[in-house]
């Protein structure tokens, strides 16, 4: 019994290592973006922003789907005890992905001018397109490996990769950055741009730096474990193996569909820019403003977004290997366990990470940021709602393809893109509400989103999300932990204002109060039974943190 309990668990312990480590990862993003955002200003963030985010779309047009693939078809190999097959799999995935990834890499480097001129209007991008196009390439390679280790139900190698990669990332982004700014400088003249414009591609180059040193970790743990990998297909008994062709067609019927609903999915930021730049040009903003403010929306609010957003983004690709298995079985019951379970953790997460942002917006963004304004707070409170609903939408589409409806989230992501354009345009031209009318068809979408798939999956498992513990219980903490972190802010910045600077004042008060926000959410969560013992102990060093709570009588 014990152990059939940890086995259930065992999903929910590996997505939360990579959660972790995704968290940590993207953690240590926010703070290099810091001197970055220094160098780059918001014209270069602009820039800078513009290039990752036609990266990330060619990235998912060519091979980004693939991890998710290779764990989902590995994992239902290793689950019926074909370890020859599926190491064949990995092989024929790797190829796959050199030939996609290399293509892509080369078409990104010698379109890059026709992307950022004729389609974003943001010709000053085009440097740092072209500097992160070879990333593409790396990164299709180490999506093999990554998939390859989730679809045997381990998450570390990914996780420590990921850790390693943001941290090499982050040392070479900020000094490519700032040398290209200095050199970018010294030769600009009256192009007041070059700088700028220079510092994005110096950036853009630590992605390329980053993902190398990734894929070397990856290939040196690959080499270590294919020793074990080799004494499982020497039990395997099976004699026929899957032909090159079959596994081919697998892989792509199993990868357009991910492809497409990704790519509706995640296009919706570089679609917005280009509506939002050229509506705002008919409008008469000049193109330095209209760049400077999406540089505001991109360059800090969807860094800081990106942080809570990393606990789902790493739950779903925990989550499809064990519901591959499930759904393999026809155990539909224990389907609906690991969705509940996966979406109330997501929950209890991601609710209060969203409140905190909302309530102490101006905090900090005047602590990472250096930036008090008005806008960017405005931006993140009225955006707040958007963290919970990409939460969701990204694990109930993932969801949807651990049971192998692929075609379900392609169908309900086209939809939800559909109105959401059609309502940006409205808000831009009608209402003319500028960059928060971004915000609020952002909202939109994934809302959108998120009801097509609980019908589709409440269709197909014959499930119903539990409530009070799911939502409702998670929102009164984060209720109550909002007050009492404006509270603690608003006294401690009081009071250090008068000793500090400005600045330090602040950031004082915002980590006292994100302290304090975070004991007061456990406290109430645990206190109104929304948390209960035996599911922190099912946690990663749960029991070490079931005595902690117990020692400062939380439970």
């Amino acid at each position: 019994m014990g152990t059939k309990k940890k086995a259930k668990s065992n999903f929910l312990v590996q997505g939360t290592i990579l959660a972790a480590a995704s968290i940590i990862a993207r953690i240590i993003g926010m703070i290099y973006r810091i001197p970055l955002t220094a160098i780059l200003g918001d014209e270069g963030n602009a820039y800078y922003g513009t290039a990752n985010e036609i990266y990330s779309i060619l990235l998912m047009i060519s091979t980004f789907s693939l991890p998710l693939a290779v764990s989902k078809m590995v994992s239902e190999k290793m689950h019926r005890g074909e370890a020859k097959n599926a190491h064949k799999i990995f092989v024929c995935a790797m190829k796959f992905a050199v030939i996609c990834g290399a293509v892509m890499a080369v078409l990104t480097f010698l379109l890059a001018g026709v992307i950022c001129r004729n389609i974003m209007r943001v010709d000053n991008a085009v440097y740092a397109l072209r500097v992160i196009a070879p990333a593409i390439f790396l990164f299709a390679i180490a999506g093999v490996f990554r998939g390859f280790f989730q679809g045997q139900e381990t998450m570390i190698p990914t996780a420590t990769s990921q850790v390693i990669e943001q941290i090499v990332n982050a040392v070479v982004t900020v000094a490519g950055a700032g040398v290209m700014f200095r050199y970018g400088a010294s030769i600009a003249g009256e192009n007041s741009s070059l700088a700028p414009m220079m510092a994005a591609a110096g950036g853009t180059f630590g992605t390329v730096v980053s993902i190398t040193v990734a894929l070397i970790f990856l290939i040196v743990v690959y080499l270590s474990y294919s020793r074990t990998f080799k004494k499982q297909m020497k039990m395997d008994p099976s004699r026929k193996l899957d032909s090159d062709r079959i596994i081919y067609t697998t892989i792509i019927l199993t990868i357009l569909p991910i492809v497409f609903s990704e790519l509706i999915y995640n296009i919706s930021p570089t679609l917005d820019q280009a509506i939002f730049n050229s509506i705002l040009e008919g409008q008469g903003y000049t193109k330095e403003q209209y760049n400077t403010i999406y540089g505001i929306y991109l360059g800090k609010f969807r860094v800081l977004m990106n942080v809570p957003l990393a606990l789902a983004s790493c739950l779903a690709p925990s989550v499809v290997p064990a519901l591959t298995a499930a759904m393999v079985d026809g155990n539909f019951s224990d389907a609906r366990i690991k969705v509940r379970q996966t979406m109330r953790y997501t929950m209890i997460l991601t609710i209060p990470c969203a409140v905190g942002m909302a309530a102490l917006a101006k905090p900090i963004m005047y602590l990472v940021f250096n930036d008090n304004r008005m806008l960017p707070a405005g931006i993140m409170q009225a955006g707040s709602l958007m963290i919970v609903l990409f939460a969701i939408a990204t694990l109930s589409t993932a969801v949807l393809q651990g049971m192998n409806r692929m075609k379900e989230p392609l169908v309900h992501s086209a939809i939800a893109l559909a109105i959401h354009v059609v309502v940006l345009v409205i808000l831009l031209k009608q209402f003319r509400l500028n960059i928060y009318g971004v915000v609020y068809a952002n909202t939109l979408f994934p809302f959108i989103l998120c009801i097509l798939n609980f019908f589709s999956i409440r269709r197909h498992l014959r499930y119903r999300q539990e409530l009070r513990k799911t939502f409702l219980l998670p929102l009164i903490s984060a209720g109550v932990m909002g007050l009492v972190a404006m509270l603690v802010y608003w006294v401690f910045n009081r009071l250090f204002i008068i000793i500090f600077v400005d600045r330090a004042a602040n950031a004082i008060a915002t980590i006292l109060a994100v302290l304090a926000g975070v004991v007061s959410y456990l406290f109430v969560l645990i206190k109104l039974k929304g948390l209960k013992e035996h599911e922190i102990a099912n946690m990663p060093k749960g029991e070490m943190i079931v005595n902690l709570l117990h020692r400062i009588r939380f439970l």
